[in-house]
């Protein structure tokens, strides 16, 4: 086949799924661009396509598919490579796919440049080449280099696979065993990302609160971040509740760079759902960890995440999941829909839920949500926030995140991209809150700091 144009070749990456893959395509991106590509936006042409996938649910399968197919309508000599969870469970199924020319499992997920040709030598395959074990590795890790990121706040990964085999997750399947990132290594790589101007580090992994090495947990991890130059916030991403001690939370509650926010998924608030999907606590000990969260930290922002649909959840246990997330003091949830995932102990149960009826309980609790996350914003006015902005937006206003992840909006005819300022909130709907500049304020007015 003819080899592509000898100028730059063009490179674009697409992210299907969880912020970890996220950090991940962040540090492939970064292999490309030493290599010689030009990294371009995702839907423009191109010469490469990395794709890093998700097989977390079928939507997110089918969502791979047709980033694969859209990316040849347009640019149809383009190496197309997957990565990623997909390729880890479907690799059979990928490999089916036309204009597919490299699939790298789990294991090879980081080295995937190196599979590729050289940029100048780029082409297509005859056929697909597959570079996948059915075992991963469970030694702790390094990563190879730091991640490509253009957002104020950076993903740092230091956490892969999960031990705790949920009944309805394929994610001990497609990212092995849990293992830690060496301490050191998360450490040099947060210096590179401060040097590079990103203020806050967002922890990922599978499991994150199953942090170990060298003795070290995720608190002396946090501690370790904490002293790099130029980070001046340290946010956790979703940790699973057996996994927070009270140490943890003691720290939270004193730390000058520790976000205050947790999302702790609670899937269901019925004690024989969670049992079916084999989850390690039931209402009561989760119930109990919430109290202890807010008893320490009140002006925490928690958020969490439920499964609806899962198999044998009728109308009382649903019922029981409304009452739960209704009562508990969350500023939001994220809601999914049960996915039938082949080899999970769930694909094998009874009592599946219409999708009718699934469909139903999807929009009543994100429903719930936006009313819990408005009355969440709402609770802030009058306070003084710490705010970390981003680029100004279109429409002149300028975006921001508080400790809390509560989304602000004010303002400015000064330039705010990348700088933390106090901020009076002023008003609140239910995606963001509203607010000005401390030194905007009438001197008379007061206001409480948060």
């Amino acid at each position: 086949m003819r080899a592509m144009p000898a100028t730059q070749p063009r490179a674009s990456l697409e992210t299907i799924g969880c912020r970890l893959n996220q950090s991940e395509t962040a540090v492939l991106a970064a292999q490309l661009k030493r290599q010689g590509y030009r990294l371009v936006e995702a839907g423009e042409a191109t010469d490469l396509l990395v794709l890093n996938t998700c097989s977390v649910t079928e939507s997110a399968e089918k969502d791979c598919r047709y980033l694969i197919r859209r990316t040849l309508r347009q640019s149809p000599r383009a190496f197309i490579a997957v990565t990623g969870c997909y390729a880890q469970t479907g690799v059979h199924t990928l490999a089916q796919l036309p204009g597919v020319d490299l699939i790298v499992g789990t294991e090879y997920k980081m080295d995937l440049p190196s599979y590729l040709p050289p940029p100048q030598a780029l082409q297509k395959n005859p056929g697909v080449r597959v570079i996948h074990t059915r075992s991963i590795d469970q030694k702790n890790f390094v990563l190879p280099c730091t991640g490509e990121s253009d957002n104020t706040r950076a993903a740092l990964k230091i956490q892969d696979g999960c031990n705790f085999m949920c009944a309805f997750c394929q994610i001990p399947f497609a990212r092995g065993r849990e293992r830690s990132r060496l301490l050191l290594d998360a450490v040099r790589e947060a210096e590179e990302l401060a040097v590079r101007g990103h203020r806050e580090l967002v922890l990922t992994g599978v499991n994150l609160g199953r942090y170990s090495q060298d003795g070290a947990g995720l608190v002396e991890l946090i501690q370790a971040l904490e002293g790099v130059a130029g980070v001046d916030r340290i946010r956790i991403s979703s940790i699973e509740p057996t996994t927070i001690p009270d140490a943890l939370l003691d720290y939270m509650a004193t730390s000058t760079k520790l976000c205050r926010y947790l999302h702790v998924p609670v899937q269901s608030g019925d004690d024989s759902v969670l049992a079916a999907m084999n989850r390690r606590y039931r209402v009561k000990e989760y119930v109990e960890l919430v109290g202890r969260i807010v008893a320490r930290i009140p002006d925490i922002g928690l958020g969490t995440d439920v499964l609806v649909g899962f198999p044998g959840e009728g109308e009382a246990q649903f019922a029981n999941t409304v009452r739960l997330v209704s009562e508990l003091p969350f500023s939001y949830f994220h809601v999914f829909s049960y996915s039938r995932r082949p080899g999970t102990a769930a694909a094998r149960m009874t009592g599946s839920v219409h999708p009718a009826t699934i469909k139903a309980r999807w929009r009543t609790l994100t429903d719930l949500s936006k009313q819990k996350r408005l009355v969440f914003h709402q609770r802030q006015i009058g306070q003084v926030s710490r705010v970390l902005f981003e680029a100004r937006e279109p429409d002149g206003r300028w975006p921001g995140l508080t400790s809390q992840f509560t989304r602000v909006v004010v303002t400015s005819e000064v330039d705010l991209t990348n700088s933390l300022r106090d901020v009076v909130i002023t008003g609140a709907s239910e995606t963001q809150a509203f607010g000005r500049l401390v030194d905007a304020v009438v001197p008379t007015e007061r206001v409480r700091v948060l």
